[in-house]
């Protein structure tokens, strides 16, 4: 009975965890589509919990704010670095894309030396003028410049990836508030195994005093040597949960540590706790107000939406004809001081005619690219919409589990205590002292849990109206 109560404890927890698990991985998979891998605890699967361990690990113990994790996680996380990477990828593709417009001028010296067979050329055996030219030599000095006068096309395609990066930039704030969430909620977690520790320990001192309890009884013999077994069963039982709570907690600290770039082997102990706080959240409509304004993916999503249009634009203007001019200056001669100056210039029109279906295979690939952006721009906008309504049914809710978990654990206290009573006094046997810890190890569970996911919906509401980068401290406190 007492292990069939423990493994159905156990079963409560993990579930308990798992819930807290999906609710993180809902709030961060949207917030960051290209880390699908996105979860607490998957740290080689995710950029998010991966990171770029900085400097070389100190003896002494660090003592690690929530601000110091996050604003680590910033600088470190391979999320954040990637992300940060793709916008100066973005902008080296804008810079390219300008290019396109703007006047190309080189300039060289060169000194030849030439020798010629005029016999190549089919000039031969004409009367003073030998077969043989040179060695001769002269010296070049040139300039040349090129400029596209009018091109729809370069000036579509530059505005196409103008418009890109900027929705690189987007994408690069949307992945900061993403690792706000992850960071903020391992921070969260390791919170969670620590205050599971701290109430295991308390079970095992009650299993620990039941049971010397029943032992004493036993040598004097009031008691049954039964009571003693079960006892002791239900303190080794305490004793290895005790061990696995204590294993989840340095888990959670690695995973904490992998996500904000400590250096490896580095000790750290947590300095802020995080205790419960209510929060005065907007309405609902006002939330998906602010989101749909603050939202980093929504608003790249929009932009990526854009660029897409313009770069079909840019494809139907290959059609158009281009303008263009160029020109080159050269000073020539067997020497500097001897040498004459040389100069051409251009200026064209250039119309495509036929071009075997290749501006007609732009356009479609194009025009299929641009439909794929504005799916999932409004996919998005969905997303959105389900983020910020998730989190206000989160967030209720959690509030509510806090309040019952809390007189639970103050029932289960008061059931253990008259348990002990009634045992002591010998009116019951050590059954119903073993339930009643039972009971109170489950609204202890209950309850930290409860605090867990509270202080988690907080900060997933914040993620969900995209202010969790700038305002986490306004919903979960820390210094």
């Amino acid at each position: 009975m007492i292990a069939d109560i423990t493994y159905r404890l156990t079963r409560r927890t993990w579930r308990a965890a798992t819930l807290a698990m999906g609710v993180t991985f809902c709030c961060v998979i949207p917030a960051a589509g290209q880390y699908p891998g996105a979860v607490v605890g998957a740290s080689q699967a995710s950029p998010l919990t991966g990171s770029v361990p900085s400097g070389s690990a100190s003896n002494e113990v660090l003592r690690l704010t929530l601000r110091d994790a996050i604003t680590g996680a910033l600088r470190f996380n391979l999320a954040t670095t990637e992300s940060a990477e793709n916008a100066r990828i973005a902008r080296g593709q804008r810079l390219l894309a300008l290019s396109k417009l703007l006047p190309r001028v080189s300039a060289g010296l060169s000194e030849n030396v030439d020798q010629l067979n005029l016999a190549t050329f089919g000039l031969q055996g004409i009367p003073g003028v030998p077969n043989i030219v040179g060695p001769f030599s002269y010296t070049s000095v040139e300039a040349t410049a090129s400029q596209t006068l009018f091109s729809f096309e370069s000036i579509q395609r530059f505005r196409s990836a103008r418009t890109a990066e900027e929705a690189a930039q987007l994408n690069y704030q949307d992945i900061l508030d993403a690792v706000t969430l992850t960071v903020g909620n391992a921070y969260l977690h390791v919170i969670e195994a620590g205050s599971r520790i701290q109430a295991q320990e308390a079970q095992v001192r009650n299993a620990r005093a039941l049971y010397d309890q029943a032992l004493d009884e036993v040598q004097a013999g009031t008691a049954p040597r039964i009571e003693a077994t079960r006892t002791e069963v239900q303190l080794h039982t305490e004793e290895y949960n005790l061990s696995v709570a204590r294993n989840t907690f340095q888990v959670a600290k690695l995973v904490l540590g992998r996500a904000i770039g400590l250096p490896l082997g580095q000790e750290f102990e947590l300095a802020d706790q995080l205790p419960y706080s209510e929060i005065n959240p907007p309405t609902v409509e006002d939330a998906l107000n602010v989101a749909y304004k603050s939202r980093g993916d929504f608003r790249s999503a929009l932009d990526s939406e854009k660029s897409a249009a313009q770069t079909l634009s840019a494809a139907r203007g290959e059609r158009y004809p281009v303008v263009a001019v160029n020109g080159d200056y050269g000073d020539i001669g067997p020497t500097l001081g001897h040498s004459h100056g040389d100069f051409t210039f251009q200026a064209g029109i250039s119309v495509p005619i036929f071009t075997g279906g290749r501006i007609k295979g732009e356009i479609t690939q194009a025009e299929a690219e641009l439909h794929q952006r504005k799916a999932e721009a409004e996919n998005i906008r969905g997303q959105v919409d389900y983020d910020v309504r998730t989190a206000f049914l989160n967030l209720n809710a959690a509030k509510e589990q806090v309040t019952v978990a809390k007189q639970n654990v103050d029932l289960a206290n008061e059931n253990l205590a008259r348990s002990k009573d009634r045992f002591a006094s010998g009116v019951t046997d050590s059954v119903e002292v073993v339930q009643a810890e039972q009971s109170l190890a489950s609204a202890n569970d209950q309850y930290i849990t409860s605090l867990y996911n509270h202080n988690l919906a907080k900060l997933s509401l914040a993620r969900a109206l995209g202010v969790a980068r700038t305002n986490y401290e306004q919903y979960l406190g820390g210094k």
